[in-house]
Formats: C-alpha cells, sequence, structure tokens
C-alpha cells in the first residue's frame, strides 16, 4: 500500500498523526523566545587589557603591540587590530567563519600566558570577549536628579541595578557615568618629609589596613563560631587615625601629614538627559532569553523601584529594543494572515466547493505550525527571518494539496465514489507532485550551505521554507486523501445550490473562470503559432530585466524607521572635555528647538573609568568624541520620515565650527552607540 491508500483505509492513524504534530508545534511555540534576528556570534575575539594611569600612546606601545605580536600566531586568524585608549588597550582578533571559537578562546589563553611576561606590571591581568547579538543591551535607561545627583551612582546601584539583576532572563546591569565617591588623600610634602615618610610608604599603609581578614574560630558549646578582623574603612575619619609611623616615640597618624576627604573621582565623562547630568542604565539580557518578555519583566518591576526612589530622582527611557522587535513581529505577523485570507478567497473562488477549499486550508495550520518544531528543538528564535519564511512559503504549501483534489475531484466527476478517487486520483500524480516540490526544496535548501554573515541570517530560512514544503507534501499525500474520501460527494449525492444569491454568485463565477479558459486558450493557440516571435519577446524581456541590475542599489539590510537616531561628533584630538560637553549642549538646544518629533536625548561624551562599557556597545571614546542617541515619536504621530529628520539635523549641525568628522545615523543598531 502506498501513502494515499494508508491514510484512506485508516483514517484515525492519519489524524492522530496530524493532530500531535499541531500539539507539538503549539507547546513548540509557546516556548520559544522572540528577536529581531537569530542570535549571529560573528568569529571575533577582543582582548581587553587595563593599564590605569597610561596614556592611549603609552597603552599602544607597552600593551596593544605586545599582545598583538603575542597573538599573531593563532591558528585560523583572518584580521587582528587594535584599539588603544587611556587606560584600556583592545585587541581584536577576527577569523575565518566556521571556526570554532571555544577552540580559539583556548588558544588565545594560552599565548597569552606567554605574553604576560613582557606587559608592564601595573597592567592588569587580559580579559578574553566573545561577541553575540546577545550583548545589544534589551533596554537603556536615562538617571537624573537634582539634590540626589552626587550620590547617583550608588544610590542607582543599591536601590536599582541589584534588584533588577534578580529579575529572570536579566544578564548584566551596568551604570555608564555619573558621580563615583572617592577618598581623597592630600598629602602635605613638607610634613611628610620632616616625618622621614614617603607617598609610597603612606600608600601601602593604607592599602595594608583596608582589609577584612578572617581570624579563625571558636567553638563555644555545641556551636562554633567563624570569626573576622574587619578593617575596612566606612569613612575618612576612620582612616585619619591610622598609624603610619613613629617619630621620637611619638606615633604619627594620617592626619598628621595629609588632609582625607571624601570626595567624588575626577569627571572623564559627561552623561546628559535633555541637557541635565546623570547616569545611563544599560541591562543586558542572558543568552537565550526572550527580549520581550526580558524588556516588560523590566519595566514593571520600574514602577515599583520608582516608589523607593527620592522624588528628584527620574528615570527615562532612553532605547527599548523589545518595540522594534514588536512591530516587525507584528507586521510579519499581519502579513502572514493577509496571506492566509487571500489564499483561502482564491482557492475558494477557483475551486467553487466549499468542502474542497476546507481540505486543502486544513494543510496550510498543519504545515506552517510543523515548522515551529524544528525552531523549538535546533534553538532558534522566532524573528523575521523565520516569520518571513512562513510568508514565503504559505502560498507554496497549498499547491500539492490543490493538485491532488483537482484530480481526484476530475475521478469523482466521471462517476467514481470518493474513496476509490482519493486512492487512484492521489496515486496517479503522487510523483508528479513529488517532483515539484523537490524543485523547490532545490531552490531553498542550498541556502543552508551559505558561509559567512549571510549564511547565519539564511541557514534559518533555508531550512524553514524546506521544512515547511516537505510537510505540506506529506500532507498532501495524507490528509488530503483522507478527507477527500470523507467529505467529498459522488455527482449523484451532491445537492443543487438553493440560496438564489449563492446560487448567482456561482453562476457568475463560473462564466468569469470560462472566459479566462477561453483566454488563455486563444492565447496559448497564438503563442503555438508564432513560436519565433514569442522567443524573441521572451528574450528581450530577460536581457531587458538583466539590463537593470546595474541600476539597482544594493544594501546588507534595508532601512527602516525604527524612531532611533545617533549623532556622533569627533572634535580635534585632545579636546578637553569641557570643550566636548558644550558642543553637545549647543546640538541639544538645536534638537529642543527645531525637532518637535524628538521625545528624548541623551549626550555622552568622554571615556569611561572602567573603559569597558564602550567597547560593549560599540561606541568610540575619547575627550573628544559625543554621542547623542534621540528617540523619535512613533511613525504614525509625526509627518516626516526618520531619514527626513536626519538630513535636517545634519544640515542644522554641519555650519557649526570645530566639528572634525560628524554622523547621524538612522540605524536601530547603531541608535545604541
Amino acid at each position: 500500500m502506498n501513502l494515499p491508500e494508508i491514510s484512506v483505509k485508516r483514517p484515525v492513524l492519519t489524524i492522530v498523526l496530524y493532530l500531535a504534530i499541531i500539539v507539538l508545534g503549539i507547546v513548540s511555540y509557546m516556548r520559544l523566545s522572540i528577536d529581531m534576528l537569530p542570535e549571529i556570534e560573528p568569529p571575533m575575539i577582543s582582548v581587553l587589557t587595563t593599564y590605569k594611569g597610561a596614556s592611549a600612546q603609552d597603552i599602544e606601545i607597552n600593551v596593544s603591540k605586545r599582545i598583538e605580536t603575542g597573538l599573531s600566531s593563532i591558528s585560523n586568524l583572518k584580521k587582528i587590530r587594535s584599539t588603544s585608549i587611556d587606560d584600556v588597550s583592545a585587541v581584536t582578533l577576527e577569523f575565518e567563519y566556521g571556526t570554532n571559537l571555544d577552540e580559539a578562546a583556548n588558544d588565545i589563553r594560552n599565548a597569552l600566558e606567554m605574553t604576560k611576561a613582557n606587559l608592564p606590571d601595573d597592567a592588569e591581568t587580559p580579559v578574553i570577549f566573545k561577541f553575540s547579538t546577545n550583548m545589544i543591551p534589551v533596554v537603556m535607561l536615562g538617571v537624573t536628579a537634582d539634590e540626589s545627583y552626587f550620590g547617583l551612582n550608588k544610590l542607582i546601584e543599591d536601590k536599582v541595578a541589584n534588584k533588577l539583576k534578580r529579575i529572570p532572563g536579566v544578564g548584566t546591569v551596568q551604570t555608564i557615568g555619573g558621580p563615583k565617591r572617592q577618598i581623597v588623600v592630600d598629602i602635605n610634602p613638607k610634613k611628610l618629609e620632616a616625618y622621614n615618610l614617603s607617598t609610597e610608604r603612606i600608600g601601602q599603609i593604607i592599602g595594608a589596613e583596608n582589609l577584612n581578614l578572617p581570624a579563625g574560630s571558636i567553638k563555644m558549646g555545641r556551636v562554633e563560631y567563624n570569626v573576622r578582623t574587619l578593617g575596612e574603612f566606612q569613612s575618612a575619619k576612620e582612616m585619619e587615625k591610622v598609624v603610619v609611623g613613629q617619630q621620637n616615640g611619638k606615633i604619627v597618624y594620617l592626619k598628621d601629614v595629609a588632609n582625607v576627604r571624601d570626595s567624588l573621582e575626577e569627571n572623564t565623562r559627561d552623561v546628559r538627559m535633555k541637557e541635565k547630568q546623570g547616569l545611563l542604565l544599560m541591562i543586558q539580557k542572558q543568552s537565550g532569553a526572550n527580549t520581550v518578555d526580558v524588556a516588560k519583566a523590566v519595566f514593571a518591576k520600574l514602577e515599583t523601584l520608582k516608589k523607593d526612589l527620592p522624588a528628584d530622582v527620574k528615570l527615562e527611557k532612553v532605547m527599548d529594543s523589545s518595540e522594534t522587535i514588536v512591530d516587525s513581529i507584528s507586521n510579519l505577523s499581519d502579513t502572514i494572515l493577509y496571506a492566509f485570507i487571500f489564499v483561502t478567497l482564491v482557492i475558494i473562488i477557483f475551486l467553487r466547493k466549499w468542502r474542497a477549499a476546507l481540505i486543502v486550508l486544513l494543510t496550510i495550520p498543519v504545515s506552517l505550525i510543523g515548522a515551529f518544531v524544528y525552531l523549538y528543538f535546533s534553538g532558534n528564535t522566532i524573528n523575521i527571518i523565520s516569520l518571513s519564511s512562513l510568508a514565503i512559503a504559505i502560498g507554496m504549501v497549498v499547491d500539492d494539496a490543490i493538485v491532488i483534489l483537482e484530480n481526484t475531484t476530475r475521478h469523482v466527476e466521471r462517476g467514481a465514489r470518493p474513496r476509490e478517487a482519493a486512492i487512484f486520483g492521489s496515486s496517479e500524480v503522487s510523483l508528479a507532485v513529488m517532483a515539484s516540490t523537490l524543485t523547490i526544496v532545490a531552490v531553498f535548501l542550498p541556502l543552508v550551505f551559505i558561509t559567512g554573515l549571510s549564511g547565519i541570517l539564511f541557514k534559518q530560512l533555508g531550512f524553514m521554507v524546506t521544512i515547511t514544503i516537505l510537510i505540506s507534501l506529506f500532507a498532501a499525500l495524507s490528509i488530503v486523501p483522507m478527507l477527500s474520501a470523507r467529505l467529498l460527494k459522488s455527482r449523484k449525492d451532491e445537492k443543487p445550490i438553493k440560496n438564489k444569491t449563492l446560487k448567482a454568485i456561482d453562476s457568475t463565477l463560473g462564466k468569469m473562470l470560462d472566459a479566462l479558459d477561453d483566454f488563455y486558450q486563444k492565447t496559448l493557440n497564438w503563442v503555438l503559432d508564432h513560436k519565433r516571435t514569442t522567443i524573441i519577446i521572451s528574450a528581450v524581456i530577460f536581457l531587458g530585466s538583466l539590463a537593470l541590475i546595474p541600476l539597482v542599489g544594493t544594501e546588507f539590510m534595508p532601512k527602516s524607521d525604527q524612531g532611533q537616531m545617533t549623532v556622533t561628533m569627533e572634535l580635534q584630538s585632545g579636546t578637553r572635555l569641557e570643550e566636548t560637553s558644550k558642543y553637545v549642549l549647543e546640538v541639544e538646544k538645536i534638537i529642543k528647538k527645531d525637532f518637535p518629533e524628538v521625545q528624548f536625548y541623551s549626550g555622552r561624551s568622554g571615556t569611561s573609568t572602567e573603559g569597558f562599557s564602550s567597547l560593549l556597545i560599540g561606541q568610540s571614546e575619547g575627550s573628544n568624541i559625543a554621542n547623542i542617541t534621540i528617540r523619535l515619536s512613533k511613525k504614525v504621530e509625526r509627518t516626516r520620515s526618520i531619514f527626513e529628520i536626519a538630513d535636517a539635523l545634519r544640515k542644522k549641525i554641519e555650519p557649526i565650527a570645530g566639528i572634525k568628522t560628524l554622523t547621524v545615523s538612522t540605524s536601530g543598531m547603531d541608535a545604541i552607540k
């Protein structure tokens, strides 16, 4: 027995099989994460090294070049480059696509062990850092304050960041900018010399005293207690009482040779929200977490956390990547729904029998839902690539079912019973249907073998369309014959249409389709009678199409209005942070005055003290570099597109003297830079 015969003779088995596919598909769908694109892990690894107090030039000579030399012999290495800024070296290694990055990271780790001996003694241990789309911030928040500004960093760390880290799916929560507490010891050189002490000695003593140490244990009865000596300083007053020496039998305290004050770190980074000083809170998700769910959970938690903050502390949304994802997924979902409706209408119009239309339409959900099983078990997500695959496939999944149903209907109209017609009609065209389906598979399956970044994006497309089409073939050869045997009526059992309106519609559609058949027959006769002319016309159209290729622009990803813009300004090298901040304020005033579409903007300039935050979000740093992130109102609420606004803003900023390079980006990915 072939597949159609088995399906017709064992309907329960067929129904249970497809119910299992549907249930498994629905369960898989409910457990899938939602994201903009498939997870992309570019074949790049960075080695980040901190060398406090060193200039960019010193970092390049003493750290970056030495690490480059030590890592240049790593296998499968395609390119190596370095970025050196004050205090931080970033050496990026780019590998050939397909390289196992875990093995590459181990090779780098081994090479660094030999390179450490050549690095400065004060340089910290190099950190290996792998890139992934999971590192793109899910949410960025701007925090401002008035009276609470000087304690803002610690306040946000304790009251907000630590609590957000406990949310399921949240990976890291990092603050950028803002004031940071620092205990300053102003040493009096004359007193230091009088007591025969040195600055290095003072530093060593402070470091040795500022420690919590274990002090063993005490056993009392049936209980054992661990004992610790608490030596970490709690205030500047405690530090003043530290003994730093002895002279002529008199104890010398730190306060005798220095002034200890509770202060703030030197400002190396200026962060502003709508012209007010503040800080940024960057929230990243864990690998595999649902971006939309994480963003919802973060904003829900923030509503509770705001109640514990002082009244002058304000939190505002700078960026929410889930908004773009939800909009894109919603648009594609609507497209799939419209496609399903139009496919339904076309089938009903051409088949003109609701039973036949129902049989064909039942193959669509089975085929599409089955694709979610592949997504779940392959560890993929619901994204614009996977949904685009379904949108492409939805019109093709009914092709096989229509061919088999049409042949079955032909046998029924010739007097065969529906059961026999379903078996023989399906078997007759099964090879032709399989051949046409495998032709489609031959087009899409090779996409999975594409390498590079394009391969990462289109691999899912190739698999999704291939799996969906193969499921539709299986459905056409099994469920369609089974339903045809039970739903189709023989000519003697078929009842005429009694409703006048439906009868008129059916008659009109019949005349239209007959007219279409006549037109096609006449066209086909003309083509067969004018073979040479037909070939010439086809060749002209084909060659004309090829001639238009140079006129069509190319780009990696189509431009889209995501409501996020970034302005990046680079001034003359060596420009002070205070001067760069003035440029930021000037641009912000232009935005506030001339662009009513802007809902929020934040400006950043300078270098972060930890050095790594800029590298994590792909932004350049320096006292002469400024970035302004702009969030626009929704697309339907403004008259100008994001591209028109960007052009207008660029024209407003360009006349400002002193700007070396200016970039106004409309990409959602660049908006977080």
